[in-house]
């Protein structure tokens, strides 16, 4: 045997051995984790006790408001354990809500679905940077990404908004989204006997 033979059969044996973890991504609404699709098959193919996972999650999330969304972050152990890291809602929940709307526009840059302060996006920011991938970003990149995130919406970051003002705009904006719901209703009904 070579002296390189040698040297690397005992460097495999000093080299821990490599465990690969299965990882998992998705959003599960809080306290509303069922076994039922689209959770039950994403945790049977990995080997998860279901029951055991949905009543781990819906512990952990009994203190938050249900049917929040919550990205979450599953790595399945070789021993068919896991390890769920459960981040804070994702920032467009967070930007709808502040500015009082239920969807954004469907037109980004053109119209404005909903307006927040700098107030807002600061506190927004403060709790989105507490995520382990937000980890490194200083405040001021976080409000720049939440900026980009909130004009994607379609919301205005503005530095005041008058209340009396906003809650007329607000339903101004009932109108138009109805509208839009309607033409989409329309689109899709004509689209189905095209092909019926």
């Amino acid at each position: 045997m070579s002296k390189a033979a040698g040297k690397l059969k005992s460097l495999k044996k000093t080299v821990e051995r490599v465990t690969h973890t299965s990882k998992l991504k998705t959003n599960i609404p809080a306290g509303m984790a069922a076994a039922g699709p689209p959770l039950g098959p994403m945790l049977g193919q990995r080997a998860i006790n279901i029951a055991a996972f949905c009543k781990d999650f819906n512990a952990k999330t009994a203190e938050m408001k249900e049917g929040v969304p919550l990205p979450c972050r599953i790595s399945v152990n070789s021993d068919r354990s896991y390890d769920l890291v459960i981040h804070h809602p994702p920032a467009t929940f967070f930007l709808k809500q502040a500015a009082g709307i239920q969807r954004g526009t469907m037109t980004p840059g053109k119209e404005v679905a909903g307006m927040i302060t700098l107030k807002h996006l600061y506190e927004i920011a403060a709790i989105k940077i507490q995520d382990p991938p937000n980890a490194l970003l200083t405040m001021q990149q976080m409000c720049e990404m939440l900026i980009s995130i909130a004009r994607t919406c379609g919301i205005k970051v503005v530095r005041e908004i008058d209340p009396a003002a906003y809650g007329e705009f607000l339903e101004e904006r009932k109108i138009i989204v109805e509208q839009q719901r309607r033409e989409l209703q329309e689109k899709r009904e004509a689209k189905m006997l095209r092909t019926g």
